[in-house]
């Protein structure tokens, strides 16, 4: 197993083979457990970046302390990886949840991130905040999993489900057996609380290295509005938006081939 240990944490990483452009850092979304795969590691970056990803905190295989947790200690997790890698300055993915530390990081330790790439998030604040996945947690579990898909793709609405039944019953099916590793309740929880703090709006001036932003145009957890805001206060971004929604990553192909593009130029 490969861990790092840091003052508080036992962080577990996974790393793909060394490709010719050097390493890149993935930090994925909430919930995010690397035993559930296919994952970041298995995506088309891997074919040009060595791939480096980790559990956060509460997550997966790294440490479930009991205590409250803050955005800055994702992004100070995620240094402390860098650090003990002893990786050079390198480019950074963030995904949804993902894409809140990455700014953080961004912001807290400019000298570890070359680029940003940043998909399906917000700054919270000022620049809108993504949705309250913690109401979710109020639902029974049946209003809980179908508002979590309705949300992940807008094009999902009442009408469509009356017209599309068994769709709908096979995607409910595919999101309750996607992931075999459930989360532990108190650290996804803590991540949760964490989440609904997140707030960068009035510090994304504090980052100058070149950012790429990718939303979904169909994406209800971080809506278009709030990648439009995160383009206008992050001086030197460039915002695409793909076809699909909180999951256009795997929705529409041509997001990856404009990731890799970006990242080599």
């Amino acid at each position: 197993m490969s861990l790092i240990e840091t003052e508080e944490l036992s962080i577990y990483y996974e790393r793909s083979a060394k490709q010719k452009y050097g390493p890149i850092l993935y930090i994925g979304g909430t919930g995010g457990d690397l035993r559930n795969k296919p994952n970041q590691l298995d995506s088309p970056l891997k074919d040009f970046f060595e791939v480096i990803s980790y559990d956060q905190r509460g997550l997966g295989q790294t440490s479930k302390p009991h205590n409250v947790y803050t955005m800055k200690q994702y992004a100070d997790d995620a240094a402390d990886l860098i650090n003990k890698l002893q990786l050079p300055r390198l480019p950074v993915m963030g995904v949804s949840f993902g894409g809140m530390v990455a700014q953080e990081l961004a912001i807290r330790h400019p000298d570890k991130v070359s680029k940003l790439v940043l998909a399906c998030t917000s700054s919270g604040g000022r620049g809108g905040s993504s949705y309250p996945l913690h109401e979710l947690e109020d639902l029974n579990p049946n209003d809980r999993l179908e508002q979590s898909i309705k949300i992940n793709d807008l094009r999902i609405t009442d009408d469509w489900i009356q017209k599309n039944t068994e769709d709908w019953k096979r995607l409910k099916e595919m999101t309750v057996n996607r992931n075999q590793f459930k989360p532990d309740h108190i650290g996804y929880m803590n991540q949760l609380m964490a989440r609904k703090e997140h707030d960068t709006f009035d510090r994304l001036y504090k980052i100058e290295i070149p950012v790429f932003l990718l939303g979904g145009k169909y994406d209800g957890i971080a809506p278009m509005e709030n990648m439009k805001a995160l383009n206008k206060e992050i001086q030197n971004s460039k915002l695409k938006f793909y076809q699909g929604g909180h999951l256009f990553l795997i929705q529409d192909k041509q997001a990856f081939i404009d990731i890799i593009e970006c990242l080599l130029n």
